[in-house]
């Protein structure tokens, strides 16, 4: 019983050295942030090359520290099977106003084929 007390001496003890973490809550224009591309509408969107040929779809978006945003695009497969992943800058996608159509000038599905593969990290 007096082991189980010093415990829990010893342990409000050491509380008492916790110090609040204080955090720095930033105000943002939420009428501007509604504006802006939901993640969840544009995974699964086709990406379209200048000519309008699909070469490739949407297949996740990574935000990298200090809010780049880079886009996974999955090129040929079928349902989600057998394509090869690559990582391409977002801003280097065209969107449509709303965001509902993405291409990207210049992209064929031979030139993104030979970018390296993205493997997502292993956990």
């Amino acid at each position: 019983m007096s082991q189980l007390l010093l415990a829990a001496a010893l342990a409000l003890a050491s509380v008492g050295n916790i110090q609040a973490q204080t955090v720095q809550l930033v105000v943002v224009d939420v009428k501007a942030v509604a504006l802006g591309l939901q993640a969840s509408k544009l995974i699964g969107m086709d990406v379209r090359n200048a000519k309008g040929e699909k070469i490739g779809t949407i297949d996740d978006l990574i935000i990298m520290p200090g809010v780049r945003v880079i886009a996974v695009l999955q090129v040929g497969g079928f349902l989600g099977l057998g394509g090869h992943l690559v990582a391409v800058p977002f801003d280097s996608l065209v969107m449509t106003a709303g965001g509902t159509r993405a291409s990207l000038p210049g992209g064929t599905k031979e030139a993104l084929r030979k970018l390296p593969e993205f493997q997502y990290k292993k956990k």
